[in-house]
């Protein structure tokens, strides 16, 4: 695999952990600091458009580790362990979603958690997310060892 598409794919993936961060350090806490109506308004308004990026950021940060396997496994490439890790963390934390993430999102677009309640589903979805991006960064660190590898015999 050329080190230019290399780049491009760590670049990819970067920039989606560095959305997920973003997500975590600004979004997250400006949630926190709303009012119960404020952020019920916000959410109903703003919440589609965040998850629909986010859909189209995760679902190109899972292909990449398993296009990297895939491609390691038919070219008999050194580097298809660490993409094999890679990809078994992308599904970790594609899995989360479905876990967690939907059913809450779902709570907060249904406008029925009581203030107390949000307050706490939002500290929740804090340590979600934030063991999600420790999990993202581990794939991450294993794509980029598939690639050190490939350029070895």
């Amino acid at each position: 695999m050329k080190p230019i598409l290399q780049f491009i794919l760590i670049a990819i993936f970067s920039v989606f952990i560095g959305s997920q961060i973003t997500e975590g350090v600004l979004l997250l806490p400006y949630w926190q600091s709303l009012s119960i109506n404020e952020f019920y308004v916000y959410y109903n308004n703003f919440g589609h458009i965040i998850g629909d990026f986010y859909t189209v950021l995760t679902v190109i940060a899972v292909l990449i580790p398993l296009f990297v396997a895939i491609y390691c496994k038919i070219k008999r490439l050194n580097g298809f362990n660490f993409s094999l890790l890679s990809t078994l963390f992308a599904f970790i934390f594609l899995a989360t979603f479905y876990i967690y993430f939907k059913e809450a999102n779902e709570l907060f677009f249904k406008s029925v958690l009581n203030k107390n309640e949000l307050k706490n589903e939002l500290i929740i979805w804090g340590y979600w997310h934030w063991g999600r991006v420790i999990i993202e960064c581990f794939s991450l660190l294993f794509l980029i060892f598939a690639f050190n590898k490939m350029k070895t015999k």
